[in-house]
């Protein structure tokens, strides 16, 4: 019996951006409950915003591997942490975006294992109105043939600006991937749904962060700057409500196939006021 010849589905938990001190905290306060609720085998989550809005440091990496998550997946805030570039080699649950240009530092894909299940995992970054990288359809194009030696499940996060993008990825991997999450504007949006082939796909999980903000950061900076056109430097709002958003996917673990996916939107209070 192979490693993905189960019993059961497997159910794969995704995790919108988490936002700064208070996207950790909410994290850390639903995460027991959702696990009781929902039993996933894996979570993931982007975590490309989590030290203070701007990368990730390897104090926060080990903190949210503690409280529970599996794996993490970054975006155009990758390298905004200086020791991330220099240590990354250290970061064994963390996928980069794997269109960056060959010799980068990091690993391009990551192959988890749970409950006796493997599970690889795949960002992207998009190009269009963002940071110009080689081609993603390219690079998955590359990758996933690697992947699919070890795992039929391949969970791709496509980190990108344009709902069109993330879109035509989703109909790009349909019947390769198991699921194409959208990442990266931070509002969850309601197109949730499995393709003609198999693979789920919603064009943006969300965020894990302060409910009464712009995307998670100080609402007052960026209405200044949208206001005045002057650079205003955005910090992530870290006291308030926070807004949890997740997506559920369950999959056949022999085929690889997407049979649902749901969306999760929660409430925190995280004992901080705004």
């Amino acid at each position: 019996m192979s490693p993905n010849e189960s019993r059961r589905d497997v159910g794969i938990l995704f995790i919108g951006d988490i936002i700064g001190a208070l996207g950790r905290r909410a994290t850390r306060r639903l995460l027991p409950q959702l696990k009781k609720k929902y039993a996933p085998d894996l979570i993931i989550a982007n975590a490309e915003n989590s030290a203070h809005g701007y990368g990730i440091t390897e104090k926060i990496y080990r903190e949210l591997l503690e409280m529970g998550v599996n794996a993490l997946t970054m975006g155009n805030h990758v390298w905004d942490k200086k020791e991330l570039a220099r240590d990354i080699e250290n970061y064994t649950m963390l996928a980069r975006p794997a269109n960056y240009p060959p010799g980068t530092p990091g690993n391009e894909y990551i192959i988890v294992e749970a409950a006796g299940v493997k599970v690889g995992i795949l960002n992207l970054l998009g190009r269009t109105f963002m940071q110009c990288l080689d081609c993603p359809f390219q690079a998955a194009e590359r990758l996933l043939p690697e992947i699919k030696k070890e795992t039929p499940i391949v969970i791709a996060d496509m980190h990108a600006e344009a709902t069109s993008e993330k879109c035509a990825m989703g109909f790009f991997l349909d019947g390769k991937a198991t699921a194409v999450i959208g990442t990266h504007t931070h509002v969850m949006t309601a197109d949730e749904r499995i393709l003609p082939k198999g693979t789920a796909y919603i064009s943006d999980a969300g965020m894990v962060g302060a409910r009464d903000s712009i995307i998670g950061m100080d609402r007052e900076q960026i209405l200044k700057r949208f206001l005045t056109q002057m650079p205003e430097k955005f910090e992530p709002t870290e006291a308030g409500q926070a807004v949890f958003n997740a997506v559920l996917i369950k999959v056949d673990p022999q085929t690889g196939r997407a049979k649902e996916i749901k969306k999760i939107i929660e409430l925190v209070e995280t004992g901080e006021t705004a």
